[in-house]
């Protein structure tokens, strides 16, 4: 589970522009084709459903962060909804800007910017968001520990808070970079979360993996999930006693960074941490937004987000395996526990021609979403089939025999200094099998050009 985290990984300004439901017609930009042929007897533009509203995000910051669950809201997409949901996901593309992937770097792993310059990269998303710390990670295996930045904590601006109707409190993950971070990915034992030590909940179990990443704690830094409380906490606490305004905490992921955005969104809700009043007398919203993301944990799991009220939009790709997995063939093990997906699924369909990594690449999550228009959008090839791709297949050979750099579409999966502890350990030929399982579908897949 990863993203383009590389010197190519950012897709081709050249997006497709939105589509008007209804058009008979195949529109071409690089080697993306959208063809929506099938929505020719749709009208155009879609029509509203009853009871849908309209106008800017301030009039209806409630429904967009999922108070009605979205009712009413994703089909048709309404272009509120759909705008921010995209701004997100540029704030979390910001991670992968940031991490400074450089092996010689003395800050290898770490964010290569400091805190006021980390959301430049953004551009307009960015604008209005302070980013007040940056958030590390530790997977302990077999006693060997690696810690790597997966995010930061950001709280907007006073201009931004007026535009937006509320004070939002931003936290903002990436996806696997690291092969720890695929160990992680791979250790698909279901596990008692056990997050509040006053009510255990023995049944809630979440990804051993995805847990082990949220609560391990560094040589020289709490854990991931004490950084998190610690700085959410404090800034719930101030802006509740310096603002007048309304609040609400937002957690946005891909990929492996949406397991641990579920995981906070979860823990805050079970420890009662967004109990506070806001402006209206109502309490602190907690709300995911997950792009491309994997099962987190069982039913049980599922149910007590739904109780607790964490609200979670999953855009997803169904061409993306990432979002089938743990629990791909029947989600069992053990016990009979079983994977769930957690909230309201948004469903994309995109495939970029020449790329085949693209199912799960953020950017493209992004230009797709922001190309959608109220209808299903298709992506399919203009030639008469899809041949296999012999040179992505021959680089992941070469990479499980020879261990070397393994590129997944516009990615770079490579060894680093601070994962090459964990060395060909049974966990790590698990990993690189996995990743291959995961590549062949997609360099043997041939097909007519018909949907």
């Amino acid at each position: 589970m990863h993203h383009a985290a590389g010197h190519q990984r950012r897709p081709s300004r050249t997006e497709p522009r939105a589509l008007r439901a209804g058009c008979r017609h195949t529109y071409r930009s690089d080697d993306v084709v959208v063809d929506c042929r099938r929505e020719a007897e749709r009208p155009c533009p879609p029509p509203k459903r009853r009871g849908q509203k309209t106008g800017a995000v301030g009039n209806m910051w409630r429904q967009v962060q999922g108070s009605d669950d979205w009712d009413g809201l994703l089909q048709p997409l309404h272009p509120v909804v759909r705008d921010e949901v995209a701004r997100y996901g540029k704030l979390v593309d910001a991670c992968y800007d940031a991490l400074d992937m450089h092996q010689s770097s003395a800050r290898h792993m770490c964010c290569k910017h400091g805190k006021e310059s980390l959301l430049d990269g953004a551009g307009t998303a960015g604008r209005g968001y302070e980013v007040t710390r940056y958030i590390y990670a530790t997977l302990d295996v077999a006693g060997r520990s690696s810690s790597s930045c997966v995010g930061y904590v950001a709280v907007s601006t006073d201009e931004m808070t007026r535009r937006l109707g509320r004070r939002d409190v931003l936290v903002a993950f990436r996806g696997t970079v690291t092969q720890a971070e695929w160990a992680a990915n791979l250790m698909s034992s279901l596990k008692p979360a056990r997050l509040d030590a006053r009510d255990a909940r023995p049944d809630v179990k979440v990804e051993s993996g995805f847990l082990n990443l949220y609560t391990s704690a560094g040589k020289s830094m709490g854990s991931c999930r004490e950084q998190l409380l610690r700085e959410v906490s404090r800034l719930i606490t101030l802006f509740s006693k310096k603002d007048q305004q309304d609040m609400s905490v937002t957690l946005a992921g891909h990929s492996m960074g949406s397991a641990l955005a579920t995981l906070l969104g979860y823990d805050l809700a079970e420890l009662g941490l967004l109990n506070r009043l806001g402006a209206s007398g109502r309490r602190v919203p907690v709300t995911v937004f997950s792009f491309g993301g994997p099962r987190v944990g069982n039913a049980a799991f599922k149910a007590r987000c739904d109780e607790l009220g964490v609200k979670a939009l999953r855009v997803a790709n169904v061409r993306d395996p990432v979002t089938m997995v743990p629990g791909l063939f029947g989600g069992a093990w053990g016990g009979g526990d079983c994977y769930t997906h957690v909230g309201v699924e948004l469903t994309l369909d995109f495939l970029r021609l020449g790329n085949l990594g693209s199912v799960h690449d953020l950017g493209t999550y992004v230009a797709s979403l922001q190309a959608e228009t109220g209808g299903k959008q298709q992506v399919v090839s203009s030639a008469a089939n899809w041949r296999p791709d012999g040179q992505l297949l021959r680089a992941g050979l070469s990479w499980f025999f020879e261990d070397q750099s393994f590129p997944f579409g516009s990615i770079t999966v490579a060894h680093s200094p601070s994962c090459k502890a964990f060395g060909d350990t049974p966990l790590f030929v698990g990993t690189k099998i996995s990743t291959l399982l995961l590549v062949l579908p997609f360099t043997f897949y041939t097909r007519d050009g018909k949907e």
